[in-house]
């Protein structure tokens, strides 16, 4: 089945498409030249998806997801690394996992120090500032593997959803042996809405959370080895961590 590729935005019209539709597709060069660090070094980031431990908060009895999380505080091009804390949702925002304290493995030294996480972090405060106004934002950075050993593995298990931030960055990171993993963006108070599926490491869906919606459909093998989908979801948030 052919895939339906999305309509990238031209780097100079990013912050018209957030502005007019609430969302925006960036290309992994674009990525690359607009956070300011070389696109080899973010493919040098992609062996740590493989040390991933497995989520054990799964209200659905899956076993189809890893990943770690960290936050951050990034106020202009200071980033901070915040004391490791749980990762915590509103029921309203989050009706499968909502107002659970959900404490998972950091992102470990390495990746967290590294030149080219760091460049993405301040990249994408400068873009939540220019949507919103400069001030600190309070970032939660996390790294996931969805895999097929179970058959079907499930990227938004919540279905369509908003986080209950500012901005969301959502990095695909790697994409193999899968079929599946169809990206739905719709406007949270309208009727328009696109579907596409990423499929180049290190391109980009940004969403002004207060305005759309999102999920990702499951996925499943194309062989009998398996295959997996790999992401980098980074939020943005004003005034606070979600939670205290």
């Amino acid at each position: 089945m052919k895939l339906l590729a999305p309509t990238p935005t031209p780097p100079d019209s990013l912050a018209d498409s957030l502005h007019d539709r609430g969302y925006a597709v960036v290309e992994p060069r674009a990525v690359s030249r607009l956070a300011g660090c070389p696109l080899d070094d973010l493919m040098a980031l992609r062996a740590s998806w493989d040390d991933l431990p497995p989520d054990q908060y799964l209200k659905d009895g899956g076993r189809y997801r890893k990943r770690r999380h960290s936050s951050f505080v990034v106020r202009g091009d200071d980033v901070t690394l915040a004391p490791h804390r749980a990762h915590w949702q509103p029921v309203e925002y989050n009706a499968l996992h909502g107002g659970m304290q959900r404490w998972f493995d950091p992102v470990t030294p390495a990746v967290a120090r590294a030149p080219a996480w760091l460049a993405l972090l301040r990249w994408m405060g400068r873009v939540a500032s220019a949507m919103k106004r400069p001030q600190p934002w309070y970032v939660e950075a996390h790294q996931f593997r969805i895999d097929t050993a179970g058959g079907i593995g499930r990227p938004t298990p919540e279905g369509a959803h908003r986080d209950g931030v500012d901005l969301v960055a959502v990095f695909l990171v790697a994409r193999e042996g899968i079929k599946g993993g169809e990206t739905r963006v719709f406007e949270a108070e309208g009727p328009r809405g696109e579907r596409f599926t990423l499929t180049e490491p290190w391109s980009l869906l940004l969403l002004d959370d207060e305005r759309v919606i999102h999920e990702s459909t499951p996925i499943q093998p194309l062989g009998e080895a398996g295959g997996h989908r790999d992401t980098l979801v980074v939020t943005y948030r004003a005034g606070g961590f979600q939670g205290g």
